[in-house]
């Protein structure tokens, strides 16, 4: 397995050219999922760089909440067994593969170089890399597997040995063949921070580098995205920057959760509210609709495309005469475009999206150093959404809220605490 071992290794950590890690970067990735002593369902994370697994295991806080201490085991152990399942269904493999390390424990930090490419002896190597795995064939026998596999998942390099997992049953080529530029790992050599590939690759169980919806051509290249609803979604800080932007089957996952992207951090941001999440709405389907012919966010489509967005969403019945009469009706300056908002209220006026004024919210920093008092707790608090921008009901501009509102743009955040939940 020693050469399958330096692939997992070069796909996860190492550029071409380059000489590995250095043995602090790595030092930040080798802990387990521990949970907080103070929230007692909410991972903690030690230092920077490994939300990219922690908040995506992180994301059934939903439901942890309402659990007691005794049930974190296997709830955890559900958790890693769903992204597991949703890795092998997404490519050609019909197994799962659980990694453990050689020896089982974790390497010491000090020596790890080996296993990023640095200078070590060949024994030494051979001891540090993942060298054991097991391959289970059903999902009945991968949870049992997992279950037991439990203090492993806790121990020192329990993030690393779940991320391996995931990759090798995922399969190395096949990830290769989504990552947009095969020359970047999936943890950045340098900063220790998780690739977007990463995330969506625990997220959606495709590891695309993109947040956008379907595919794109540019300048002959096809730029893989998301391709299907996400059971949790992801907002990030980047769209309100007009960085990105992130599609509707991010931003409208299954459940009311989302995994918060910063410059350098994700966090999880969460509510009960199902209503957040219904499906979607003709008007949603709408606006999603017309902006896959609108990439960069304009606002706005030629009139030379309406008549296939109208076709798209069923909405032609005389192609000749309903189209034009609507190209006119909806650029009565002849400007020869189609602006959104005068499209979406000719076609889908008065919808209600269902969803409440006011619903409690919470929102998940594994930090300590980024929680009250070093902390790892839930931050509750109420959103208000309604619709508008009301001059009556305005609170602080905070990263958490000009991220959200990527989503909820007239959205309101009331804290239960006496300063805002960081981003970071």
């Amino acid at each position: 397995m020693g050469e399958l071992n330096k692939e997992v290794v070069d796909l996860v950590w190492k550029r071409p050219g380059s000489n590995g890690v250095s043995a602090s970067l790595f030092r930040r990735w080798t802990q387990g999922m521990v949970f907080s002593e103070t929230e007692h369902t909410a991972l903690e994370q030690f230092e920077g760089g490994p939300c990219a697994v922690i908040a995506p295991v992180q994301k059934p806080s939903l439901y942890l909440l309402f659990l007691v201490e005794e049930e974190q085991k296997a709830a955890l152990c559900s958790t890693l067994a769903e992204i597991l399942e949703q890795a092998c269904s997404t490519s050609s493999t019909t197994s799962y593969c659980l990694v453990t390390w050689a020896k089982g424990q974790c390497p010491h930090t000090t020596t790890h170089t080996s296993l990023t490419g640095g200078p070590e002896t060949s024994q030494t190597q051979q001891d540090q890399q993942p060298s054991e795995k097991r391959i289970v064939k059903s999902l009945s026998e991968l949870r049992e597997e997992v279950v037991s596999l439990y203090e492993s998942w806790k121990g020192r390099c329990g993030v690393l040995l779940f991320l391996y997992s995931v990759i090798l049953t995922k399969r190395i080529e096949n990830i290769r063949n989504e990552i947009e530029d095969t020359t970047e790992p999936l943890i950045d050599p340098v900063y220790g921070h998780g690739s977007q590939s990463l995330v969506n690759l625990l997220v959606t169980g495709h590891a695309v580098s993109n947040v956008w919806d379907g595919d794109r051509e540019c300048s002959g290249m096809k730029l893989h995205g998301i391709h299907n609803q996400a059971a949790v979604g992801f907002l990030t800080l980047m769209e309100s920057l007009r960085y990105c932007k992130v599609g509707a089957f991010l931003k409208s996952p299954k459940f009311p959760i989302w995994i918060l992207g910063s410059e350098t951090h994700l966090s999880v941001f969460f509510a009960k509210e199902m209503c957040l999440v219904a499906p979607e709405s003709p008007s949603e389907q709408a606006r999603r609709v017309f902006q896959t012919f609108d990439p960069e966010d304009n606002g706005f489509i030629p009139d030379c495309l309406l008549e296939e967005v109208m076709k798209a969403l069923d909405l032609v019945s005389e192609p000749e005469y309903y189209v034009s009469l609507m190209k006119s009706k909806l650029d009565p300056e002849g400007l020869g475009i189609v602006l959104l908002a005068p499209f979406l209220l000719e076609f889908f006026p008065d919808q209600d999206t269902g969803i409440p004024d006011s619903f409690p919210v919470y929102h998940y920093n594994g930090l300590k150093q980024s929680n009250h008092n070093e902390r790892v707790e839930y931050v509750q608090g109420s959103a208000l959404v309604l619709g508008f921008e009301d001059p009556m009901v305005r609170t602080d501009d905070t990263p958490v809220k000009r991220c959200l509102q990527t989503k909820w743009p007239y959205i309101e955040l009331l804290w239960n605490t006496d300063r805002s939940p960081s981003l970071n």
